[in-house]
């Protein structure tokens, strides 16, 4: 059974896309570390749109998460036809002054579990020469940012991977979208501890953002940012010199960063 894999999927982002997908008569495989959640959206999704809809409670942060979920679906023998690459989480603050664990369970998630799952489905992939693969980046990802250093290296990690590897497996059929948003109304800002520092006009919703990627996905782009504004600060960082922009989103950053301590 071809199935469309979603992590992250319990809110935010990653159920809009299973939402979205399941309105499309995608069968989902949908994973998370809230089981409860998992579930009530499962039987809600396949209720609603006669789909099938598996879930599959798991921290991506542990080292074997990508073993793992591989081998739960081999054991059910679906086919990953469209990989999402969802999970995420992000941080603010003085690097030297952060949690240590946090900081490299965020790059463990952001990057490491990205590859890996992604490195898991490509053959299966290839050998049917169908796919695709939606990793979900940031707006974050086009230039350093202080106070928010290492949630912005990964998804400037996460841009040039997809980017590279869409073109790698554009012979096979396949393709890789790395999707950038902007600030989004979900629960992200309250995980990482901005929603009192950062207070962000013009969000986009999470249904916004999949709109985006659907629509790019349909022209076969490799990279979209969603949300004009956020597409415009990307697009003209390239004209600007890193220092300039690092010292200039400092000089902001700091002073709130210093009021909410």
């Amino acid at each position: 059974m071809k199935v469309t894999l979603i992590t992250g999927a319990s809110s935010g982002i990653g159920e809009a896309f299973a939402r979205r997908l399941a309105g499309e008569k995608h069968d989902l495989v949908l994973v998370a570390r809230n089981e409860k959640k998992l579930h009530e959206l499962c039987d809600e999704l396949m209720l609603e749109h006669k789909i099938m809809a598996h879930y599959v409670p798991l921290d991506l942060t542990r080292l074997d998460a990508d073993a793992v979920l591989f081998a739960e679906t081999e054991k059910h023998r679906f086919e990953v036809d469209w990989l999402i690459n969802n999970a995420g989480f992000g941080s603010y603050g003085d690097f030297a002054k952060l949690d240590r664990d946090h900081e490299i369970g965020m790059i463990d998630l952001n990057i490491r579990t990205l590859v890996a799952l992604t490195h898991r489905y490509l053959p299966g992939m290839r050998a049917r020469k169908a796919g695709k693969v939606i990793n979900v980046s940031s707006a974050a990802g086009f230039q350093p940012i202080p106070f928010m250093s290492t949630y912005a290296a990964t998804k400037a990690f996460v841009n040039s991977f997809s980017e590279a590897i869409a073109e790698e497996n554009r012979p096979f059929g396949i393709q890789v979208l790395a999707l950038c948003p902007g600030s989004t109304k979900t629960n992200f800002h309250a995980a990482a501890r901005m929603d009192r520092v950062i207070q962000v006009k013009g969000q986009e919703t999470a249904e916004q953002v999949v709109e985006t990627a659907m629509r790019a996905i349909k022209a076969g782009r490799t990279r979209v940012v969603s949300g004009t504004v956020n597409w415009l600060v990307a697009t003209a960082v390239n004209f600007v010199p890193n220092a300039l922009i690092t010292r200039a989103m400092a000089r902001g950053l700091r002073g709130k960063y210093q009021e909410d301590q």
